[in-house]
């Protein structure tokens, strides 16, 4: 869409620095970040939830110790290592047969260096439809790089270890009532100088022309960042835009005379072990990584189980037909309980939550050999989008 995309990686870099710089200062003028508070009722302070529904986003700081981090960043890392070379590949770089070749679906996307690979496309139901600057790689780049990761609760422990973090699991609960169900995880990947791109979207597909429409009803993603997240790397947000509706992004861009650079967006400039939390109606976007640094996002998140049941499958996950009812939302849903156990079980010290749809059931849905095969093994294919 740009003259950006003939741009060098460094020229690139270059390109956005004052861009962030800016942005910068119009996120700390907002101020949404700070420690992740629970009152003694277990519950989300109530200024952290209104200033989150003011300007949809929110920056939880130090939330994940440098031990659960450190967990963390070895699983992600050996995901990465065992990544296919190729999108057909069958082995990895080291010539070992490829994570996931026994999976329902494969766990990684792959994408050329510091491409943009949804936008201006039909993909995702066209929800990226204007594209980002793609810079040019440098010459030794690989042909392919990992650009998404699923199947974090099965193929990370630690990552489904963290899936029962309780004060994460109180913001959903928060946010979107004791009956919060899943939608899915992912795990964004910009490697230095390669990570690829994500065009400037919102990411709810089905209920834009709902009669119960409100800026909450598609739900929340958090991001649990591995590495710090710098203006180089980092997701940008436009603040208050989930109230704004469905947004025509490629007209909004054009008024921008054709440039990326939002004038309103912040970026979510980040430690490691901070946990960012961003309203799925907000319109946001990262750019290529032409940084020297790494980054890797822990990415998942959950609806109110209103919004769910009933709904048709989106963003070509299943065919159009597929509807969610009692049973797909239970099945999902055990996922959090045995998450919940499997964390108790390494921090048998820390508070446990108390998943109000599984009260009682809770002995069922132990972390064991038995539900990693019955609910963990296969789960990404009953993620719950909309």
């Amino acid at each position: 869409m740009n003259d950006a995309v003939t741009l060098s990686r460094d020229a690139h870099a270059q390109n956005l620095r004052d861009y962030g710089a800016a942005g910068r200062d119009r996120e700390r003028a907002i101020g949404n970040r700070g420690p992740l508070v629970l009152g003694e009722d277990g519950k989300l302070d109530r200024e952290i939830l209104h200033r989150f529904r003011e300007h949809g986003f929110y920056i939880f700081e130090d939330v994940i110790d440098p031990n659960e981090i450190s967990d963390l960043r070895a699983d992600a890392l050996e995901m990465i290592e065992r990544a296919p070379v190729a999108p057909d590949a069958k082995v990895d770089a080291k010539g070992r047969p490829a994570l996931g070749l026994d999976y329902p679906r494969i766990p990684y996307r792959l994408v050329k260096p510091l491409a943009d690979p949804w936008g201006g496309t039909e993909i995702l139901g066209g929800r990226h439809p204007t594209q980002m600057a793609q810079p040019t790689p440098d010459a030794d780049a690989p042909d392919y790089v990992v650009f998404l990761m699923y199947s974090m609760c099965r193929s990370m422990p630690s990552g489904l270890r963290l899936y029962g973090h309780p004060g994460l699991l109180a913001v959903a609960e928060a946010i979107n009532g004791e009956d919060f169900v899943p939608f899915n995880d992912a795990i964004f990947v910009k490697q230095p100088g390669l990570g690829g791109s994500v065009s400037w979207h919102q990411d709810g597909v089905t209920h834009w022309d709902s009669p119960d429409w409100d800026p909450g009803i598609h739900g929340f993603n958090f991001q649990v960042q591995l590495y710090p997240s710098t203006l180089g790397n980092c997701l940008w947000v436009v603040p208050g835009s989930q109230k704004r509706g469905k947004i025509d992004i490629k007209a909004l861009v054009a008024e921008n005379g054709g440039s990326e650079q939002i004038p309103d967006a912040v970026p979510l400039v980040c430690d490691a072990g901070d946990v960012t939390i961003v309203n799925r109606q907000m319109l946001h976007g990262s750019f290529a990584n032409s940084s020297p640094d790494m980054r890797i996002s822990l990415t998942f998140g959950f609806h109110r189980r209103s919004s769910v049941l009933g709904a048709k499958a989106a963003l070509a996950m299943e065919g159009d037909n597929v509807c969610y009812d009692e049973r797909r939302i239970f099945e999902r849903s055990a996922v959090i309980q045995v998450a919940i156990d499997a964390r108790q079980q390494a921090h048998p010290d820390e508070p446990r939550f108390r998943y109000k749809p599984f009260n009682g059931l809770e002995e069922d849905f132990r972390f064991n050999d038995a539900t990693f095969d019955s609910v963990i093994k296969d789960y990404f294919i009953k993620d719950l989008a909309i």
